[in-house]
């Protein structure tokens, strides 16, 4: 499997800040970035520039008195109780300066990784700004102003007559992105998350399967909190097969994020880096095999900046690029520069310890649910082995 791949990247990616101790910091994009330049597998060769997306590209997706009103919020010129109309003040998703041209510059990197794909300039592109996938067409969600996966698929569908395969592995259910494409035959959608009984947004249950035409092209799977590397990739590889094989995309869209480790702090699973090395080998395969390797990836959540993030970030590239993963030592010119500012040891491997997981009592039981909702979902396609999958995992 080969082709060629683009890096999209600008440091005014760094302009989308709530303040400073928001979870959500975008300081994330620049140190995987940095991480792959040290690694000697990121050059400027590869890079893509972002653009601002315009307001028609916008309206795509987003509603006009939405639009509105996220630039008034942006400049000071609404209410606080106008602007909680909209989901704009809250905890979650505080009012800054420039809000509008902040998110809308992310919109505009994930579209000048659409863009980069569909002109045959590269065969897979990366954005790492985007994957905000709480939005709604009228309301700013869960860290998310406008959403740039929704507004780019819509894109997607109105320049081509592709089939597009969206597949999202945050640990939050991709709400904003479902809701899009929810009667939509030719928009697939594909979450795996933790279940919702106990984490935001509460949503993303085996039984929402889309409405009208679109009826039967979403596809969830709400894992228990706790679930481990094994069950996890299982899960993942068995369903985004299946549904491959199914739904037969021209293109796909994953949304990585990346808060399924067991060090992120806002949610309850308990993966490794090993999860984030499959991820990205499944998708690149699958977009070989279906899509003659048609791939837009795009960031997410995660919220461990400093030991998790960079790290896994780093091997999407490193499979787009090379199609393979890294391994081995950290560059020490980037432990260096950043231990410094790390509030936390950094990693000095690519991979995580054994020992980095916890001990979970209830990993069979966890293991045996997971596997019952896997059969749930298979039997909207076809049933296979889950069990051999499962096997060649724990080997």
């Amino acid at each position: 499997m080969t082709g060629t791949s683009g890096f999209v990247y600008s440091a005014d990616y760094l302009k989308y800040h709530f303040h400073e101790n928001h979870p959500f910091n975008q300081k994330r994009v620049l140190l995987t970035k940095e991480l792959l330049e040290a690694h000697q597998v990121l050059s400027n060769h590869d890079l893509i520039s972002p653009r601002l997306a315009t307001e028609e590209e916008l309206l795509l997706f987003h509603h006009p008195n939405y639009m509105e009103t996220v630039k008034r919020a942006g400049s000071g010129e609404i209410t606080e109780e106008s602007a909680l109309e909209y989901g704009i003040g809250t905890e979650d998703t505080p009012a800054f300066f420039q809000m509008h041209e902040a998110a809308s510059y992310l919109v505009g990197g994930t579209l000048a990784a659409v863009d980069a794909v569909l002109n045959n300039n590269y065969t897979h592109a990366l954005n790492l700004g985007g994957g905000l996938h709480h939005g709604f067409r009228s309301r700013a969600s869960g860290f998310c102003i406008y959403n740039d996966s929704a507004v780019a698929i819509k894109y997607i569908r109105k320049h081509t007559n592709f089939k597009v395969l969206y597949v999202d592995t945050d640990a939050h259910h991709g709400d904003g992105v479902q809701s899009a494409f929810y009667d939509d035959p030719n928009v697939c959608t594909f979450s795996i998350h933790e279940t919702g009984r106990y984490l935001f947004p509460g949503t993303g249950n085996i039984n929402e399967r889309g409405i009208k035409e679109g009826h039967g092209y979403t596809f969830n799977l709400p894992i228990d909190a706790f679930t481990q590397d094994e069950s996890f990739l299982a899960l993942y590889e068995t369903a985004f097969k299946e549904i491959a094989a199914f739904f037969k995309p021209d293109i796909i869209v994953t949304q990585n994020g990346v808060d399924a480790h067991c060090l992120d702090p806002l949610t309850h699973l308990c993966g490794t880096m090993r999860i984030f090395e499959e991820i990205p080998r499944i998708a690149h395969e699958l977009a070989h095999e279906y899509c003659d390797g048609k791939w837009i990836a795009i960031g997410g959540g995660g919220y461990d900046m400093w030991r998790v993030i960079p790290r896994a970030w780093g091997q999407i590239w490193n499979v787009m690029k090379n199609n393979k993963v890294s391994y081995g030592e950290l560059p020490t010119t980037w432990l260096e520069k950043w231990q410094e500012q790390s509030s936390v040891e950094l990693p000095h491997l690519w991979q995580d310890l054994e020992d980095i997981q916890p001990y979970i009592p209830r990993k069979d039981e966890i293991t045996e649910k997971n596997y019952q909702l896997l059969q749930s979902l298979l039997k909207y396609t076809k049933p296979i082995n889950y069990s051999n999958n499962l096997s060649a995992k724990q080997k």
